[in-house]
């Protein structure tokens, strides 16, 4: 055969079936194949990177879905909110002399005989969603993905209809051979791995690659979730909540049904059967070939590429506190602590310690400032951050809301929770609408899941038969009239404006430059030299000295400080410049407590 008979992007089945081929032809045992690559993927890598047809997938999502083809290459971006566990799957099979694969695939095209030779290979199933709290300004506009894919799938036309002429051709000699068959049934397979003989299996042929769908699938578009089938990955590589890219085939099928069987030795969520309760025509399938994980940095579009040098984040440092003070109503120290909580993450553990959070709580909020104020800031860290979320604290809401995930065993399903957030996440809450009532246990609960966010950055899981902390890193704002009781923050700061806020003309060019700026420097590492930990050492026994309520929290506080003010001006060791910057901003919180 001359050339390449199928393209990567239009019909990703037909590269993979080719290169088996070709390994088969080669000499290879397809037993050697379980978990392991015969070459399809160095297509993929080639066409996506080598070729830089990584712009030219489109990206999955509620707004593409109605134009995306089945049965070729996609691009998902999304949160693992559960995982499946794993499914049993025919890898690969004889067909007479012949062996052919289903990998990539849901159901297998020809029918199998039961007597034939077969590969049972496995797969793990995630259930994907998108990120919980992403703003709309990190997405690509699905009209600039679908003009150009097509304006590539048109280039590609006349080449690949030649080709699919041919395998329309080599379809009718196999169903004309084999006659025709039903639908498929569930995998009923025996103790040595080999189908019963009622087994019968069905592929998605790509075939119907550029065809038109019958029938639009009938899909959430106001949240798109994705079964995402993950081929040989090292488990480690994959967590619940992180967010991935993933590139692979997408399956439509609603035709595919799962008929389940009390007798299946793979029930419980090992085969098919895990995916009753998310039926085709409304939760896509992804066959993945590539995947990689994203950080918030991942999520901005267009973001300037260029090292964070100081000169230049000094700049960028002091269009940003201005816009932030004038958001705040003129509230210059206000806005200085804002600008180092946006920039704080969790950067290692120690026990129970999260080092590095720097949760801040704005005080002297009632109904009427939080509806000016409240509404500005919540509106500048929406365009400033990736992905943020906003709570309005009551005691209804801490009544009757879940926060916290938990496993429902009937159904094999992790439910997810308000809680349930990607790293990275900006949470506010409000509560000028808390007023005096009475918690029901499920708030009291709740009230404790919140404390012990604020505190520990833990999210504690229901499994029903025990609970699980899950570690997180969320930066946590509070709007309140006084100081919060139910989450005690690491800053308390009383808001003191100045004006009434007004909006201010903000240039697509500043706003970029702030995004690079909050996302680039909040990952710089830092150090403090030998010199700089004793005058460090001396002040905070100084300080201890003059106020002995001050404890171990107020001191690592101070520290993180440090560490940010640092970062803040582009620079990865702490000064005494720096330091001095601490202990001013300190005093001048400290005044305004009194």
């Amino acid at each position: 055969m001359v050339g390449v008979a199928y393209d990567c992007l239009a019909n990703p089945l037909g590269a993979v079936r080719s290169s088996f081929e070709k390994a088969i032809a080669s000499g290879s045992d397809p037993a050697s194949f379980d978990g392991k690559d015969w070459g399809a993927l160095d297509l993929f890598r080639h066409f996506l990177f080598d070729q830089a047809g990584l712009s030219q997938v489109p990206i999955l999502n509620q707004k593409t879905v109605k134009w995306v083809q089945p049965n070729s290459l996609v691009r998902f971006r999304g949160m693992i909110q559960d995982m499946l566990g794993n499914e049993f799957y025919a890898g690969a099979y004889k067909d007479g002399t012949v062996w052919r694969t289903n990998k990539f695939m849901d159901v297998s095209q020809a029918p199998i005989d039961s007597s034939s030779d077969m590969r049972i290979w496995e797969r793990n199933l995630l259930y994907c969603v998108p990120v919980p709290g992403q703003n709309s300004w990190t997405e690509s506009s699905a009209e600039a993905v679908m003009h150009e894919s097509m304006n590539w799938a048109s280039q590609q036309r006349e080449k690949r209809r030649r080709f699919e002429d041919e395998a329309v051709d080599k379809m009718d000699s196999i169903v004309s051979s084999y006659g025709s068959q039903g639908p498929p049934s569930a995998k009923k397979m025996r103790e040595d791995g080999h189908p019963s003989q009622t087994t019968q299996f069905q592929e998605s042929t790509t075939v119907a690659t550029c065809s038109s769908r019958s029938m639009e699938p009938d899909i959430d578009r106001d949240s798109l979730a994705c079964i995402v089938k993950i081929y040989d990955p090292p488990e480690s590589e994959l967590k619940l909540n992180e967010v991935f890219e993933f590139v692979g085939v997408l399956t439509l099928d609603s035709d595919f049904q799962v008929d389940k069987d009390e007798n299946d030795d793979f029930s419980n969520g090992f085969s098919e059967d895990a995916l009753v309760h998310f039926p085709p025509n409304k939760v896509p399938r992804l066959h993945c070939f590539i995947h990689r994980k994203l950080s918030v940095h991942d999520l901005i579009q267009s973001s300037p590429m260029m090292e964070p040098k100081p000169h230049l984040v000094k700049g960028i440092r002091e269009t940003l506190l201005r816009h932030l003070t004038i958001v705040l109503g003129n509230d210059d120290l206000a806005a200085h602590f804002m600008l180092l909580h946006l920039l704080s993450r969790v950067n290692s553990r120690v026990d129970t310690v999260a080092v590095g959070k720097l949760s801040l709580n704005l005080t002297c909020f009632n109904k009427e400032s939080v509806s000016v104020f409240g509404t500005q800031l919540s509106l500048a860290i929406e365009n400033l951050l990736p992905i943020t979320q906003c709570i309005p604290l009551t005691i209804d809401y801490l009544n009757t809301a879940s926060l916290a995930p938990r496993k429902d065993y009937e159904t094999n399903r992790l439910i997810t929770g308000v809680l349930q957030l990607a790293e990275g996440t900006h949470l506010m809450i409000d509560e000028t609408q808390l007023v005096s009532g009475t918690l029901n246990p499920v708030g009291v609960e709740n009230a404790r899941l919140l404390k012990n966010l604020m505190e520990f950055q833990k999210v504690e899981y229901d499994f029903k038969y025990y609970k699980m902390d899950m570690p997180v890193d969320i930066q946590l704002l509070i709007l309140s009239e006084g100081k919060s009781n139910i989450l005690p923050a690491d800053l308390v700061i009383p808001f003191q404006p100045s004006s009434v806020g007004s909006s201010e003309t903000v240039s697509a060019e500043a706003l970029e430059a702030w995004r690079w700026y909050l996302t680039t420097l909040r990952s710089l590492p830092h150090s403090i030299d030998s010199e700089m930990q004793k005058v460090i050492e001396n002040d905070l026994v100084e300080a201890r000295q003059a106020d002995r309520s001050l404890g171990g929290q107020d001191f690592s506080r101070l520290l993180t400080m440090g560490r940010l003010i640092c970062m803040s001006l582009g620079e990865t060791c702490l000064s005494l410049e720096h330091w001095q910057m601490v202990k001013e901003l300190e005093r001048l919180r400290r005044e305004r407590l009194k």
